[in-house]
């Protein structure tokens, strides 16, 4: 707002300084001309360059003007504007190399990328140590009976052997001993006649399953069974009829026959023994 004031009054102070200057040339005019109507003579003109004394030269010195009252000091202007950007300077020559800065921390662990393109075949490796074949391992057995069973609860007894190589069913006890630790298949069929028949497979005193066949006259039935069993070392497995005489009914003759039969299926090979 002071500023605008003394903007003000400067501008005040110079219109008056401008009429003050008009009057005071005037007056000055006047009077040269009633000096000249008095002394009723001509005045000679000066030699050389004509001059109008009744228009003010603008090119006299200050002192014929009247001065003005000094105006206000004005206020700093706001600074200007940013100049341009320069030009670039010419390219200076290569610094020498810095000296190495300090190992940094290990980042972080990136994502897992994406799977590379499959690579060639390798060399075939070394043939292996010859190993133990199952083809070696053998255990089988399929034996019949001759006549009826005779007793039940008891293991029976097939002293028809139909193929026995490796002696490990025993006609005496009527029970199959393992020798190879392994898988085994067990089957039977049998005739039925003259009575039912109630048949149960055992292995270790524990039975594993049953068979019965209710018998009706004047035919001669058939029953039969088969299982797949684990068997170790020195287990025992065999048939025998199960509960009283009355279910006693398995029969044989020359012309009708009740079977039993197993074999292995394959070993477990010891680990030292297997092919790697």
């Amino acid at each position: 707002m002071t500023l605008l004031w003394n903007i003000l009054l400067g501008i005040f102070l110079i219109g008056r300084l401008s009429q003050s200057q008009d009057l005071l040339e005037e007056n000055i005019g006047q009077t040269a001309l009633d000096e000249g109507t008095e002394g009723g003579e001509d005045m000679e003109e000066p030699e050389g360059p004509e001059t109008d004394v009744s228009q003010p030269d603008h090119r006299q010195p200050c002192a014929m003007w009247m001065g003005g009252v000094p105006g206000t000091p004005g206020h700093s202007g706001k600074p200007g504007r940013d100049g341009r950007d320069g030009r670039d300077g010419p390219r200076g020559e290569k610094g020498d190399t810095g000296e190495a800065g300090e190992k940094g921390d290990p980042g972080q662990k990136g994502d897992i990328g994406p799977a590379g393109l499959r690579g060639f075949p390798g060399n075939p490796g070394l043939k292996g140590v010859r190993g133990e074949s199952a083809l070696s391992y053998h255990s089988a057995f399929s034996v019949g009976l001759t006549e009826l069973v005779p007793a039940t609860n008891v293991p029976i007894r097939f002293n028809k052997l139909f193929y026995n190589d490796q002696h490990h069913y025993d006609d005496v006890s009527g029970k199959f001993r393992c020798v190879l630790p392994g898988v085994y298949f067990f089957t039977y069929h049998l005739t039925v006649y003259t009575k039912d028949a109630k048949v149960s497979l055992y292995m270790n005193d524990k039975t594993i399953m049953f068979t019965f066949d209710q018998y009706q006259e004047t035919n001669v039935d058939q029953a039969s069974g088969s299982v797949i069993l684990r068997l170790e070392a020195g287990d025992e497995v065999w048939l025998q009829v199960y509960g009283d005489e009355a279910f006693g009914g398995v029969y044989a003759d020359n012309t009708n026959d009740s079977t039993f039969s197993g074999f292995l299926l394959y070993p477990d090979i010891p680990a030292s023994a297997r092919r790697r």
